[in-house]
């Protein structure tokens, strides 16, 4: 590691300076982590405190705690110092002593009873159902955070980049909205605090290209973190968290927290004073701009300039980035992911932006997560369409760089692309087969997330051609098919919106004054109870048909607009159906390898079809214009 020098014999002024300096007593603003737990597998645990007056210091720790491995910044503002727990140290606070030859300071850590394991950190699987939503744009349920007085003036419901005053309250008020519909598992976009001075805004925007509208940008949206141990103020506190996570647990549903080890907000206090020279790759005046090269990272011998501008720059040159090949940056953030779990009690962790931090770091983290919470899901985002390369950062096995990621489950964006190209813009059916035909590209293509539609892309009816019909179509195969699907909030309902931000409207009636409340049936338009009725009956079907979830995929069938295939496990068996076209299709599919070659007949438990019977091992249908059928013996 490398940390601030001192200079040696300056000017005799400099030296006078420097005994001032160190002259003065010592002091300690912040402990990160606040506090830890025994019996942890991390342990020693690395603490972190920031201050001033550092230099020299030692630390005291009472009995049951060691204090070792002490390393201070040269300009004595950041103390790294490893704390060794007893097995037998009782909970309660625990006083550090921070003694210098100028001073001494007490500052507080706490050791926490270790968490219950009874229902929390359970992991996900194709078993359920993910619904992401933004916790400012989901739903109001707490007035008194909207403008909160430790950053005022940010709130403005008319403004596409403000905070809206959506919040965590809001998301528990709606959990019965939420499991009614059948999902059985939240993802919330960061609730790390953010940026909080309405001052700032205006250089942010200058800085942030992406703000094209010339807005200023909030961090609304919970990527732009400050710190790294509190949750946005806007959205409440650690507590009523907490209490989501409690709540929704007792509704049955498991929590996803979204985290990022890549990169900071540009006002991280770190950014003008980094606790080590190497904390960041680069500094404000002098980094590499991100070039988003990701297929170097999968290459056995890329150039060298296009690789570390993709591990080491800056996202759209603003986003300090994280340099996890520094070991206390590395510590720092895996102890915080290890926080954030214990504390809230969560059950899964997507992790943004996979490929631009160093698979090494990929491959210790996730060990670090598994050790402490072995059910826990790992989940992480390699935006590509090309399937060997998002299918390289899947774990299970070592890849040419010896390095395996431990990573779970990532997105399936290639499948993704299919969708829409198939159920949006009119593309033939079987670019659907060919999308899948990659499946073995990865170590287990069953777990792998799909999904219609992000935060980060527009939504599906902004799409040329897009329409309602296609959106249900859509959504047939994707709760249907092989995967863990996942449902962006207020597709459900139809929600429309382009790019960034446009795709991250408000859900209509989250706050008291909206014109109408699609969470209830009687406030949605006809389109948009058209859209939650048939989600809710796919998502019911999902639940009650095993196959739907757990079943192998085999495709039974695939042309220009009409595509079927078959959910297989074990003796229970299930067919899908779809027409894309505008006109009737009639389909004779054979079903021997869906294993219903001796079923008697089949029933659409989709629609309200007659039984079809099955003749010498096959079944012939006729399949409406935009429709699709889900058939069960």
């Amino acid at each position: 590691m490398t940390f601030r020098r001192s200079s040696v014999c300056l000017s005799a002024l400099l030296a006078l300076h420097t005994v001032a300096t160190f002259a003065a007593a010592p002091t300690v603003s912040r402990v990160e982590p606040p506090n830890w737990w025994p019996g942890h597998s991390l342990n020693p645990v690395r603490l972190l405190l920031s201050g001033t007056n550092l230099a020299h210091a030692r630390v005291e720790a009472p009995a049951g705690f060691a204090a070792v491995k002490p390393q201070i910044s040269d300009d004595g503002t950041h103390l790294f110092v490893d704390l060794l727990i007893s097995t037998n140290a009782a909970p309660g606070p625990v006083s550090l002593r921070i003694v210098t030859p100028d001073g001494t300071v007490t500052t507080p850590f706490s050791l926490l009873a270790p968490p219950p394991r009874a229902g929390r950190f359970a992991g996900f699987s194709p078993d359920d159902v993910i619904y992401l939503l933004m916790p400012d744009r989901f739903a109001n349920g707490d007035r008194a955070n909207d403008d909160p007085p430790a950053s005022p003036g940010l709130l403005d419901r008319a403004k596409p980049r403000h905070y809206h005053g959506g919040d965590l309250a809001g998301v528990r008020e709606h959990l019965p909205y939420l499991r009614d519909l059948g999902i059985t598992a939240l993802w919330l976009t960061p609730w790390y605090d953010n940026v909080n001075h309405l001052n700032r805004l205006e250089k942010y925007t200058a800085d942030n290209r992406r703000a094209a509208d010339g807005e200023p940008s909030t961090d609304y949206h919970g990527y732009g973190a400050v710190d790294f141990y509190a949750v946005e103020e806007h959205f409440g506190d650690l507590p009523q968290l907490r209490t989501l996570v409690d709540t929704a647990h007792a509704a049955g549903l498991k929590v996803i927290q979204d985290q990022v080890a890549n990169h900071t907000g540009p006002y991280h206090p770190w950014v003008t004073n980094s606790p080590t020279l190497g904390w960041f790759n680069g500094t404000v005046a002098k980094h590499l701009e991100n070039s988003w090269q990701t297929w170097t990272i999968a290459a056995t011998n890329p150039p060298a300039d296009k690789l570390r501008s993709t591990l080491d720059g800056w996202f759209i040159n603003l986003l300090p980035d994280l340099n996890q090949n520094d070991p206390e940056t590395a510590a720092y953030l895996v102890q915080n992911s290890l926080w954030w779990i214990g504390m809230t009690g969560l059950d899964a962790v997507r992790q943004d932006t996979l490929p631009y931090v160093p698979r090494t770091y990929w491959s210790r983290w996730t060990a670090a997560l598994k050790r402490e919470y072995p059910h826990l899901t790992i989940l992480g985002e390699m935006w590509d369409g090309k399937p060997e390369m998002v299918s390289f950062f899947q774990g299970g096995r070592a890849r040419f760089d010896g390095v395996d990621s431990g990573i779970d489950t990532l997105f399936d964006f290639p499948l993704f692309y299919a969708l829409r190209e198939v159920f949006a813009k009119g593309q033939p059916a079987t670019r659907l087969t060919q999308a899948l035909s990659a499946d073995t590209n990865y170590v287990n293509p069953r777990v792998l997330v799909t999904f219609l539609g992000l935060h980060d892309t527009p939504r599906f009816l902004s799409e040329p051609g897009a329409t309602i019909d296609g959106l249900k179509l859509a959504f047939t195969f994707l709760l249907t098919a092989r995967g863990t699907p996942l449902i962006y909030y207020g597709d459900e309902v139809a929600l429309r919106g382009g790019g960034d931000p446009e795709n991250r409207r408000d859900f209509p009636g989250g706050w008291p004054e909206d014109s109408h409340n699609a969470f209830t049936p009687a406030g949605r338009t006809a389109d948009e109870e058209g859209v939650h009725a048939y989600v809710r009956k796919l998502l019911t079907l999902r639940r009650e048909l095993e196959a739907l979830r757990r079943g192998e995929m085999v495709e039974l069938h695939a042309s220009a607009t009409t595509y079927a295939f078959a959910r297989v496990a074990g003796k229970s068996s299930v067919v899908v159906a779809i027409n894309t076209g505008a006109q009737p299709q009639p389909l004779q599919l054979s079903l021997a390898r869906a294993g219903l070659a001796s079923a008697k007949q089949l029933t659409d438990r989709l629609g309200a079809s007659k039984p079809l019977v099955v003749d010498r091992g096959a079944v012939n249908l006729t399949l409406p214009a935009h429709t699709a059928v889900v058939l069960v013996p």
